[in-house]
């Protein structure tokens, strides 16, 4: 296998960073920014310009949650106006966030909770390809751009722009607390503050636990408890109906789990049995058979990070290393790409493992990219992440609900019923690309070497 951090390390990037600050590096950077910015303005034309009724719908729930607090209404009583009639469904602690966003003009409030999911968008982005960009030495801005531009195409992202939804925060929060180098804060206190807005991010405390990350795992229950009482000594009333009345009613309140959106393996199930114990057992049943597997992956991944980094196992502490950051050090990109993989494959537990997993919340594709492209070498690990980007880029769920109905065939409906899934069914896929085919590709056994994987030299594509 090859080594490719020390390479250039040195050298190039150095270079690269000498030269940082020239009228030169400032137009690649504006033309980074124009290549976003020009990408992203027909997705926010579509939706900021859509009728005024349909405008960011979910953004509109926060903002009736955080009208509810200031004039002391009941939270989970409230219902935005017609023809939505949307009831909070978020923790007390996200309502109190939204507050801001109620002394905001609605228009201004649209704008402004866009640039700031394109902001998050910017930030995921560079987790997830961090070491493709680094690979460009003074076109990183550029490189980046490129990336911001194609990753804000994806189905599940323009779904958020559409909405007005939080996931691209979520998705920012939780990368940078798994991946960042050298934290600048207690790690794991990010992935609490994720919790306290949205219950699906605590599938990274059975994460940290299981990696050996105990630290972190107790850094996110103090956060998420802090927040969360928090929340419940400014609003005791709203705290009680949420943790014992609205968080039961589940699909009640967040809509039809059988709906093509619900992309979870509950909704797969939805779709295929009525209702009633038998559904309940089967769904059961998959998503304990899927949490071992993908659990048991992303630990695997991780402990492959470590073991290409040549560190202790990380199911203990030694002598108060930072894993996150010996890793990144010692091994460079492909022991990243192994620990963006387990982080990853986390992510699209979140989404398989809950009741419900709308189509916007698989903005986790875009670490699972990232993870597969790794720093751009191995020419079959960027065509298949090339191909997993396609293959989001179009609304593939929808199009399976036109094959389905009673002027159809059997063999029509079938093959609806299967492109309705797509979406859970590729992340499933994915869970399993990145727990199996990666590290193999990464470690591979005898006779296992592939001409794709060239030997390089050099760090970075900077001239």
């Amino acid at each position: 296998m090859r080594e490719v951090s020390g390479a250039g390390e040195g050298s190039e990037p150095s270079r690269a960073a000498r030269r940082w600050g020239t009228p030169a590096d400032l137009l690649i950077l504006l033309a980074g920014i124009a290549v976003a910015v020009v990408a992203v303005t027909p997705i926010v034309t579509r939706w900021l310009g859509n009728q005024p009724d349909q405008r960011l719908v979910d953004l509109e729930v926060y903002r009736d949650g955080g009208r509810a607090l200031l004039r002391g209404a009941p939270l989970y009583d409230v219902l935005t106006q017609p023809p939505q009639f949307l009831p909070f469904t978020y923790p007390p602690f996200a309502a109190v966030l939204a507050v801001p966003f109620t002394l905001l003009p609605w228009r201004a409030a649209q704008w402004t909770w866009t640039i700031l999911l394109y902001a998050a968008l910017v930030i995921s982005v560079w987790y997830a390809f961090r070491d493709l960009v680094r690979r460009a030495g003074r076109w990183a801005p550029l490189a980046a751009g490129v990336l911001v531009a194609a990753t804000a195409w994806l189905d599940p992202v323009r779904d958020q722009i559409r909405f007005g939804q939080v996931g691209l925060f979520l998705l920012a929060l939780c990368l940078a607390d798994c991946c960042t180098r050298s934290a600048r804060w207690p790690r794991g206190m990010l992935v609490g503050l994720a919790l306290a807005i949205k219950l699906v991010p605590g599938v990274f405390l059975i994460y940290f636990l299981i990696t050996g990350r105990r630290d972190a795992a107790v850094n996110a229950l103090l956060t998420a408890a802090a927040a969360t009482l928090g929340a419940f000594a400014l609003l005791p009333s709203d705290s009680a109906d949420y943790w014992f009345g609205a968080l039961l009613q589940g699909g009640d309140r967040t809509g039809s789990v059988s709906g093509t959106t619900n992309q979870a393996i509950n909704g797969v199930v939805a779709r295929i049995l009525p209702e009633g114990p038998a559904r309940s057992l089967v769904w059961l049943v998959l998503v304990l058979a899927m949490a071992y597997y993908g659990f048991k992956l992303a630990r695997h991944v991780t402990y492959k990070a470590d073991e290409k980094a040549d560190l202790p196992s990380l199911t203990g502490r030694v002598g108060g290393t930072d894993h996150y950051a010996a890793a990144d050090r010692l091994a460079g990109p492909d022991a990243y790409s192994l620990l963006l993989a387990g982080v990853a494959i986390v992510g699209l537990l979140s989404v398989l493992l809950s009741p419900v997993g709308w189509i916007h919340h698989l903005v986790w594709i875009i670490p699972v990219i990232g993870a597969l492209a790794g720093d751009g070498r191995d020419t079959r690990r960027c065509l298949i992440a090339a191909a997993v980007w396609v293959y989001f880029l179009f609304p593939l769920p929808w199009w399976g609900t036109k094959l389905i109905g009673p002027d159809h065939s059997l063999f029509s409906v079938f093959w609806g019923r299967v492109v309705q899934d797509a979406f859970g069914a590729a992340a499933i896929a994915a869970v399993v690309v990145l727990g199996v085919w990666l590290p193999k590709r990464l470690f591979p056994g005898p006779g296992d070497e592939d001409t794709s994987q060239r030997e390089v030299e050099i760090g970075t594509l900077a001239p």
